[in-house]
């Protein structure tokens, strides 16, 4: 079932993904060689009940940590650990604020320290790629128009988009219909209406678009090994086009 929401509740969302921005922020400056993703794992816990929220992606499904934190070749749902990150590296920092009520989710894919041209082109484009997307988040449009904008961009450029996971109505719950594919036919699935609010989550891959899940049952990697980045915002469609709540503010 599919729920449009109101402007008191999209205001609602807005706190919220007011939060997870905060965090991502924070997070993006303590990314440094030698940082460990455990500690970065609590600096997003922290800020958060700090600012009255409740990390949402904590015990979801069992999933033991507040943020994912995906390294290189692991496209979403890391697990931090100990691990230390490295000159060279690339970190998805994927994170979700419950506030009142409401839900927030957003994501941003990191350069550690000094990373090469390849891998910095994967990042801006998959960017681009979410920026693309968004674009079509207009009523009349229909969800497919999404999917088609992320994927002809991702492709465009040589790289692969990750077809089993994709963004996914939020609000009330993190998790609501319908879900977002990365790629799907332009002018195809259900009609985008004012009120209805998405995350918008391309995972792009340097390589190919097939993944596996590690023993840890969470940690979903490319199978040859390659980058991959991932970059989220929730956003909202209005009579007036997409607004990104998921922004500085």
């Amino acid at each position: 079932m599919i729920t449009l929401r109101s402007k008191r509740e999209i205001d609602r969302m807005r706190e919220a993904s007011r939060v997870v921005q905060e965090v991502l922020e924070r997070l993006r400056e303590a990314c440094l060689p030698g940082a460990r993703t455990i500690d970065l794992d609590r600096l997003a816990e922290e800020h958060t009940l700090r600012r009255g929220g409740k990390p949402a992606f904590k015990g979801y499904r069992n999933f033991p940590r507040s943020l994912c934190a995906s390294v290189n070749e692991e496209v979403v749902h890391g697990i931090p650990c100990d691990r230390e990150l490295c000159n060279g590296d690339v970190i998805g920092l994927d994170f979700g604020v419950l506030l009142d009520g409401y839900y927030g989710d957003a994501a941003i894919t990191v350069p550690i320290g000094c990373i090469s041209l390849e891998r910095a082109q994967l990042l801006r484009i998959t960017e681009e790629s979410l920026y693309l997307g968004i674009e079509q988040m207009r009523a009349g449009n229909h969800l497919g128009d999404i999917s088609g904008a992320i994927q002809r961009h991702a492709e465009a450029h040589g790289y692969s988009v990750v077809k089993e996971l994709g963004g996914h109505g939020i609000g009330r719950k993190l998790h609501e219909d319908p879900m977002v594919l990365n790629w799907f036919a332009s002018g195809r699935g259900i009609r985008l209406k004012p009120g209805l609010v998405l995350a918008i989550e391309p995972m792009v891959n340097m390589g190919t678009d097939q993944v596996r899940v590690l023993a840890d049952g969470w940690t979903v990697v490319t199978a040859d090994g390659q980058p991959s980045a991932h970059f989220e915002h929730t956003v909202a469609v209005t009579e007036n086009g997409p607004e990104i709540l998921t922004v500085a503010g």
